[in-house]
């Protein structure tokens, strides 16, 4: 019998238009060569020019997904998106205590790239407290950063003191995505472990691209399974997510771009 498939699993929101979320996430995976998982945290209505409607199921029934996932696969790592509410966050902040994978990826999603609201009020407090000192990396763009510390970002001093307040806040390492933040044509993403700095330098693309939070996310988590260390798994996953910007493509009416998760892969 040949060796156990390592596994990674997914809890965030699906996305019905295919662009982002667990449709991302596991497309991700599959580029990686990992086998993908998913618990859906919420159902999302949403196509290329936004997000229509929102429906979070009762926990119970989260937790079931993520019982089944822990039930019959060897699960290396975890990637964590949209958790909607405090109940949600809790619930999957008991069964991965319960649980203990290697690894935990956290994408903070807050807000979507249409603008469209994806976390309660009464979530904030909950990410903080039980999910952030719990992961082995949180991969906040700018405005979560800023949500999440209670100051605005305003230029590179401030935001690799950002990465330094993130960790001071219980995260285990930060990666501080730059695309929010402008410093010239240059889009810069900011690795902090406590030990280790590292700044992660791409030529800033004209477009407008929609699930690259979920993708760079759920990239690092495949590349933890395969066996990189952290730092290298994020560089990895930055150069992935690069090439799939630059392949992506326009498939509904919207404006924004889809990435290209299969040709990224071919061309890395």
């Amino acid at each position: 019998m040949s060796a156990q498939v390592l596994s990674a699993l997914t809890i965030a929101g699906s996305d019905s238009g295919g662009g982002a979320g667990i449709q991302a996430d596991l497309k991700t995976f599959a580029a990686h060569r990992v086998h993908g998982l998913s618990a859906l945290a919420a159902l999302t209505a949403q196509h290329t020019r936004g997000v229509t409607a929102v429906h979070v199921p009762p926990v119970d029934f989260l937790r079931a997904q993520i019982d089944a996932c822990f039930d019959d696969f060897e699960i290396q790592a975890v990637k964590l998106g949209m958790l909607a509410n405090a109940s949600v966050i809790d619930c999957v902040a008991d069964a991965l205590e319960h649980y203990r994978p290697p690894f935990i990826v956290l994408d903070p999603v807050m807000v979507a790239t249409s603008g469209a609201k994806l976390l309660a009020d009464d979530a904030l407090d909950a990410l903080r407290q039980r999910l952030l000192p719990m992961a082995t990396l949180i991969t906040p763009n700018i405005p979560e950063a800023e949500l999440l510390l209670g100051h605005r970002i305003a230029d590179a001093a401030a935001a690799e003191r950002a990465c330094a307040e993130l960790l001071d806040l219980g995260a285990t390492a930060v990666l501080l995505k730059g695309g929010h933040l402008f410093e010239g044509q240059r889009v810069i993403d900011r690795f902090d472990d406590g030990v280790a700095q590292h700044e992660y330098i791409h030529t800033r693309l004209p477009i407008d691209a929609h699930g690259t939070g979920c993708t760079l996310a759920s990239a690092i988590a495949a590349q933890l399974c395969n066996g990189l260390s952290l730092a290298n798994a994020c560089e990895a996953a930055i150069d992935y997510v690069a090439r799939a910007l630059q392949g992506g493509y326009r498939p509904g009416r919207g404006e924004v771009l889809v990435l290209d998760h299969f040709g990224a892969a071919r061309h890395g």
